[in-house]
Parts: C-alpha cells; structure tokens; sequence
C-alpha cells in the first residue's frame, strides 16, 4: 500500500463534469490498495475572477481581506469534489488549509509555509477516506487566513506529501508531463520521461510553468518524488527524482 497525494489544478476542476473526472481518478487510485490525499486549486478562472471583483469594489483593497476573498475558490472546489466522490460510492472528508494544518507566517498574499501539522489529515485517511485539502492557503500566528502566492497549490500538495510521509506527489494539469518545449505551442516537443531536481529548478527558473520553483525547491530539500502528469488521460507522465532514484520505483506510474 502506497500513500499518494494528487494535486489537481483549476484547469482539472473546471466545471461540475471535470470535477465529477477527477472524483472517479481518485476513486481508481484509491482501489489499487492506496491512500489517496488530495490538493486542490479553485475552479477555472475562479481567482482571477474574485480578483476583478474586489478590485472592481476597491482598486487597491487591504491586503487581509484580499487573502480572506482568495481562499474561498479552493474551499469551493474542496468541498464539490467530495461531494463528487460520495456520489461515486466513497468517501471522503474536505479541509481548509487551516484545518490541514498549514502554518505560514505573516505575509500576505505571497506568505512561506513555517509549518504543517495534517493531524486531521492523518484521522481521514486511517479511516479510509480520500482527505482533500484546499491548497494556496494557511494561518498565520494572528489566526488569518494567508495565501501563498501563484503556484502556491503545487507547493500546499508537496509540503503535505512531506508532512504525511508520501511515497509520491502527484502533481496534475492539462498536459502529459514535462516536455522540451510547451506541447500546445511546439507539435514536435518532446516528453521528458525523467529528469532530476535541478534540471527541472533550472527550466522553471527560465520560465517554464509545468512547476511552481518553490515547489520543486521543496520537494528537492526533502527528496519528495514528483510525477507530472495530465489529468485528462492515463499516459505516463514526467518523473521528477533525486539523482540515483530509479523512476520504476515510484508507485501508481502507469
């Protein structure tokens, strides 16, 4: 039995029948004998949009309550994906970035993890649920909800497989993977079935958004696998290692 913690991004929770895709992934992964945790962002453009409200209401609003507005797309999404998967015939249990345990300190709007603590995670899984946690958001020491910044979805989903003691961090978007060059943009660019921490730093450090760079930092300061991989087929995707890691060793690749 693995313990796997998939990040779904808001491009795989779109809508309702994206959402209700995913519940049926995780489902899947979960009856190969695993324990499934899951990071979500918000749906779609949802945080874009409650950034043109507020600011629409407010050109320059107070950093506290943009923070507190940006946490409710992931709690959206959160909470319909569980719904979707007691729909499917399972369980599981929605958390906060507060009550998963996240710890961050005192900056807004692009605040670093000091912290994670998944206790609750930890008693979902132990009973067999699917624990999804909402991602780009903690608690600072004031008890206000923080964001961490873009990209800080990829980072709650690799800080939580290391609190939990992952075997893998799943991290899914809308592409196979790695590749050469952006795939949508280049026909001929090329899958990357491998590749190590600081060839991926180094290709996200020069613009590449497959991976957020904290995120891969983190998972590289704690030899936390990752597999990139899409959420709209079953390909293999892109491995991401420490150097001496044979890739075959990473569970559910297939």
């Amino acid at each position: 039995m693995a313990l796997i913690v998939q990040k779904y991004g808001g491009s795989s929770v779109a809508d309702t029948d994206s959402i209700k895709r995913v519940a049926r992934r995780i489902i899947e992964t979960k009856k190969k004998g695993n324990k499934v945790a899951v990071v979500v962002s918000a749906m779609g453009d949802t945080t874009d949009d409650l950034i043109d409200q507020a600011k629409s209401i407010d050109p320059n609003p107070p950093e506290r309550e943009m923070d507190m507005l940006m946490t409710a797309g992931e709690r959206i999404s959160m909470s319909l994906l569980a719904m979707a998967i007691h729909a499917a015939g399972d369980r599981a249990h929605s958390f906060t970035g507060q009550q998963a345990g996240f710890f961050t300190d005192a900056r807004y709007g692009a605040a670093h993890i000091k912290a994670v603590k998944p206790d609750r995670v930890k008693q979902a899984l132990s009973l067999g649920d699917v624990a999804i946690v909402a991602g780009f958001q903690g608690i600072n020491e004031e008890g206000d909800a923080t964001t961490l910044g873009r990209g800080g979805s990829d980072t709650s989903a690799v800080a939580l497989a290391v609190a939990l003691g992952a075997d893998v961090c799943e991290i899914y978007t809308d592409v196979d993977g790695v590749f050469t060059a952006d795939p949508r943009i280049v026909p001929t660019a090329r899958r990357i079935p491998v590749i190590d921490y600081d060839s991926i730093l180094e290709m996200a450090s020069c613009g590449s958004k497959v991976l957020a760079l904290r995120c891969v930092e983190y998972a590289q300061r704690f030899n936390m696998p990752l597999h990139v991989r899409s959420s709209f087929s079953h390909r293999p995707g892109t491995i991401v290692v420490p150097d001496g890691v044979d890739a075959r060793t990473i569970p559910n690749i297939d």
